[in-house]
């Protein structure tokens, strides 16, 4: 037990609690807060500026850290993921290649809303703010040539290890609107060495290969086009990350424009393959599904609110509504 023989409580305390200390506590904490903010999202922009990529460590800290990392556990450990898809642009006589041959992760996507995911929520909003910074600051060089106002759901990752990896690719080849890629570690006490697991990016031939850790409460940010190609180097030991890509308005929706006419042109065949078979007096008419060209346009999915609207739909991958990378 311990006792104190302390009587002279204004001599214990530093300060006494006048209203005027405390406001001038709080005023200069949170100066102190902005003025690290301020220094995190520069940096940001020259790292982009310069080298493509930008590597935060000590992003939110221990105990927020903590926290996500134990929701994505609970989740997986409940066998919410699924296996990672793979988009292939190959040839009909392309000889196929085997899914987990490309990629070994489990994903699951998050909007933020659903139970138990409180925290990866946090997370995503704490990066939605500095991305929307970064994007809307003076003299931000090549991010201020996009305006970013939509992002993907979460993907939340996982490489269970036996040398699971994805191999050299980009996320955005094919202008799908995604502009900034954001990965989110949870690895505590990540030894490359002995773990494997790196991200290795390319950025531009000739240039120097970044090798990145995936250690715990780094965050990363990078353009997703191909600026960008990198892979996860086979992991030997399970590996968490959280994903999340922004979206250029301008190019995304040249890419929305796109899909819709690809799905009309699609539908106007189908319908008049169909009606080609039907017997001249026919009356029979299309499905809904054929006739209607907006009931096969991509699906829009939500994510949390926050700095950014994030209501987004994809184009990249017909058997999933989400983004497959």
């Amino acid at each position: 037990m311990i006792t104190s023989t302390t009587t002279d409580y204004k001599n214990f305390f530093k300060h006494s609690a006048h209203p005027a200390n405390a406001e001038q506590y709080f005023r200069e904490l949170l100066d102190k807060r902005e003025r690290r903010y301020e220094d995190l999202c520069r940096n940001i922009i020259s790292d982009m500026n310069q080298y493509g990529l930008s590597v935060v460590d000590d992003f939110l800290g221990m105990e927020t850290g903590l926290k996500i990392l134990n929701e994505v556990r609970s989740m997986y450990n409940a066998g919410a993921f699924q296996d990672g898809q793979v988009v292939t642009n190959q040839t009909p006589d392309a000889p196929a290649v085997r899914g987990d041959k490309i990629r070994g992760d489990k994903i699951k996507w998050v909007g933020g809303n659903e139970p138990g995911c409180s925290n990866v929520w946090y997370l995503t909003n704490q990066i939605d703010s500095v991305v929307y910074r970064v994007n809307t600051m003076k003299d931000n060089g090549i991010l201020g040539n996009y305006h970013i106002r939509e992002r993907t759901r979460a993907m939340v990752a996982c490489y269970p290890g036996s040398g699971t990896h994805y191999v050299m690719h980009v996320d955005n080849p094919q202008k799908d609107g995604r502009v900034i890629t954001a990965i989110y570690y949870l690895n505590i006490n990540w030894d490359a060495r002995e773990s494997g697991g790196i991200l290795r990016i390319r950025p531009t031939p000739g240039t120097t290969v970044a090798d990145i850790e995936p250690k715990f409460d780094r965050l990363i940010f990078f353009w997703s086009d191909i600026r960008n190609p990198h892979e996860v180097q086979p992991a030997h030991r399970t590996r968490y990350a959280i994903t999340v890509w922004y979206f250029d308005a301008k190019e995304r929706e040249e890419a929305l424009i796109r899909a819709k006419l690809e799905n009309s042109k699609t539908n106007n065949l189908a319908a008049q393959a169909q009606a080609q078979q039907a017997e001249p007096d026919s009356t029979t008419t299309p499905p809904a599904a054929i006739a209607s060209s907006s009931s096969s346009l991509p699906a829009s999915m939500s994510t949390g609110t926050g700095a950014l609207n994030a209501n987004v739909s994809s184009n990249t991958c017909a058997t999933n509504s989400e983004i497959c990378t």
